[in-house]
């Protein structure tokens, strides 16, 4: 089957068969759940019918996204004694991923060199050869019908807001990005499919924001969630908040420092204040610093940013950390025990200690082995290495592609749970049946 997923919306899944002919008798079939279009973290299932018993297929996926980088994935499959393929309970045989994996062909796929995917069933077990046998074609997308989408332009505040289907008010969200800057929707537009009313927030390097982030203010923070709190269909009292990496750190000291904040999620922050100093009225937090002479070469040649941070002199009670304890709301810690980026584990749990030393309730750390930095929503490839803003060289991540993926599914799932708990929010995530 082709397997593909457009950029472009309102377009979904069909069944384009070849007109080749495999060795079985019957055409093949390809079947995917749920038919036409669907989110980016609902799981589909695929199945192929009409094979020979037994026959050996190879299942070749590729995805190129909007800026025209290619994606590539592959594994080989054998029917089963009925001419049955099921990627829910066959196992792969070999290719990108080995085991039962139904959506190893999309959180495996590797850059080659829109998202647009392909998926193709090919007679044998050659990635590159063999006739094609069926094709379909699916869309999987961000925007559940009825989200609506509203540029927010409040006073300083930029970002994105997205409102899910039907009468409001709904519980809210302010989801902050990373290091990167700019403005990202996607994990707000999936969040507002599941009833919450999420604003993307940018903070720098966005419109007229600035162009470099030196120092954190909370102050613009603070104008954002006077936005949400003041919006007519947004519910209160409070807000949840969700960030990873500097936006996780930046969640942490808007619920520390910002009052009607309910909830907060941080996704491998650090719970310090970093490279740069965080400020709120006349409070500062210095700066943790680092020591660059701490930096490693990994084998692969790329660069390891994970000891470079200075020692925590003091614990819980260095004057770099950000005062957690003076959250009004729950904190959920998502970590990867292979985050490259700083060490995430370790910081969640003197996370921990901070609280209960003053008082406060142990939080809720969850911890994924062989997981790295970057843990996006369901499905989402793997991001073991990129170009860093902090040094403008590639550095690596951490994670191993099979479990960082698993953690995703895992995270999100808790994530939606958390919020839902601490906000109110009617949970439902469905599993698709062929």
């Amino acid at each position: 089957p082709v397997f593909r997923t457009p950029r472009a919306p309102g377009q979904g899944w069909e069944n384009d068969l070849s007109r080749r002919q495999p060795r079985a008798a019957g055409m093949v079939t390809v079947i995917l759940q749920p038919a036409g279009r669907c989110r980016w973290d609902e799981p589909v299932r695929i199945a192929v019918r009409g094979l020979a018993p037994g026959q050996p297929v190879t299942l070749r996926a590729s995805l190129r996204d909007e800026k025209g980088a290619l994606f590539r994935a592959h594994a080989r499959y054998q029917a089963d004694a009925g001419g049955l393929l099921d990627l829910a309970r066959a196992p792969a045989l070999g290719g990108s991923f080995v085991g039962v994996e139904p959506m190893g062909l999309v959180w495996a796929l590797e850059p080659d060199k829109r998202f647009w995917r392909f998926l193709e069933v090919l007679d044998g077990h050659e990635p590159d050869a063999g006739r094609l046998l069926g094709r379909a074609v699916h869309e999987r997308d961000f925007l559940r019908p009825g989200v609506r989408r509203e540029p927010v332009r409040a006073g300083r505040a930029r970002g994105t807001l997205f409102l899910p289907p039907g009468p409001g008010p709904f519980p809210g969200i302010i989801d902050i990005c990373g290091i990167g800057g700019g403005l990202l929707e996607y994990r707000a537009s999936l969040l507002a499919g599941h009833g919450f009313a999420t604003l993307a927030l940018a903070y720098y390097d966005f419109e007229d924001l600035p162009k470099e982030i030196n120092s954190i203010h909370l102050d613009y923070f603070e104008e954002a969630l006077c936005y949400m709190l003041q919006h007519s269909e947004v519910k209160g009292p409070g807000i949840g908040l969700l960030g990873i990496s500097l936006g996780a750190d930046i969640c942490l000291s808007m619920a520390s420092f910002l009052k009607n904040i309910s909830a907060t999620v941080s996704i491998n922050g650090s719970g310090f204040s970093a490279k740069r100093g965080i400020y709120y009225k006349q409070t500062c937090i210095p700066s943790l610093g680092h020591d660059f002479r701490r930096l490693k070469v990994a084998f692969s040649g790329l660069l390891d940013v994970v000891d470079i941070r200075n020692d925590i002199v003091g614990g819980h009670e260095n004057p770099s950390m950000i005062p957690i304890e003076k959250a009004q709301g729950p904190i959920l810690f998502i970590v990867g025990q292979d985050d490259h980026n700083w060490r995430s584990e370790l910081y969640a749990q003197i996370a921990s200690e901070r609280l209960q030393a003053h008082g406060k309730e142990k939080p809720e750390i969850i911890s994924y082995p062989g997981t790295g930095h970057y843990i996006e929503p369901p499905y989402f490839p793997l991001c073991p290495a990129s170009v860093t803003k902090l040094l403008n060289k590639p550095i690596i991540w951490g994670g191993e592609p099979r479990a960082h993926s698993r953690a995703q599914e895992d995270a999100w799932k808790q994530i939606l749970t958390f919020f839902c708990k601490h906000l109110g929010a009617i949970q439902n995530i469905a599993s698709p049946k062929l």
